[in-house]
């Protein structure tokens, strides 16, 4: 009988324990970070978090090149960042909130930073189109990524897609990555 009734008080435990840590307050020093309710979009990302690896193939010319990708919250809860590497180019793209909607910024190794937004989401997909209000890209003389595609297959298995403008033409890359951890 106290085994069970220590079962049950650590139980309790935990689960008190937990609500705790979920409805945690971040701060820096004295001040309250913002922990506004994030967007479905957002918590979609968050289903990414931490390093997935694989292979893409260049649409250009069908070169496979190795891939990582790994997914981090930062910023008090408030932003996402992913540093991906492709061939050894090291980029980043950041996923946060502005006014409910989630804004995609890429940082690209062509040199560009385009600026997307969701276009569609499912439980499994994720579609985002490059946000002409955010940004001024030009395919006569600049290369970009125009968009993205993320399919969750699983839990531990990606297809992501990128359709990138090199020197005027569309070409698309095709990923299929595996969570590491």
């Amino acid at each position: 009988m106290k085994t069970k009734i220590k079962t049950i008080y650590l139980l309790i435990s935990l689960l008190f324990s937990f609500s705790l840590a979920a409805d945690e307050v971040v701060k820096i020093g004295d001040v309250e970070m913002a922990s506004e309710k994030k967007s479905v979009a957002f918590e979609q990302v968050k289903k990414k978090l931490g390093k997935w690896e694989g292979t893409m193939i260049q649409g250009l010319n069908g070169t496979v090149i190795n891939v990582s990708y790994e997914f981090a919250l930062t910023s008090g809860g408030n932003t996402i960042t992913e540093t991906l590497i492709e061939d050894g180019v090291q980029m980043l793209t950041t996923y946060s909130d502005d006014d409910g909607d989630l804004v995609i910024r890429h940082y690209c190794g062509l040199g560009t930073e385009p600026v997307f937004e969701v276009e569609s989401i499912s439980e499994d997909t994720m579609i985002f189109k490059l946000d002409r209000s955010k940004v001024d890209l030009h395919a006569e003389h600049e290369s970009f990524v125009t968009g993205m595609k993320w399919v969750m297959n699983n839990n531990d298995s990606i297809t992501f897609q990128n359709t990138v403008m090199l020197d005027g033409s569309p070409t698309t890359n095709i990923a299929e990555i595996k969570r590491v951890y």
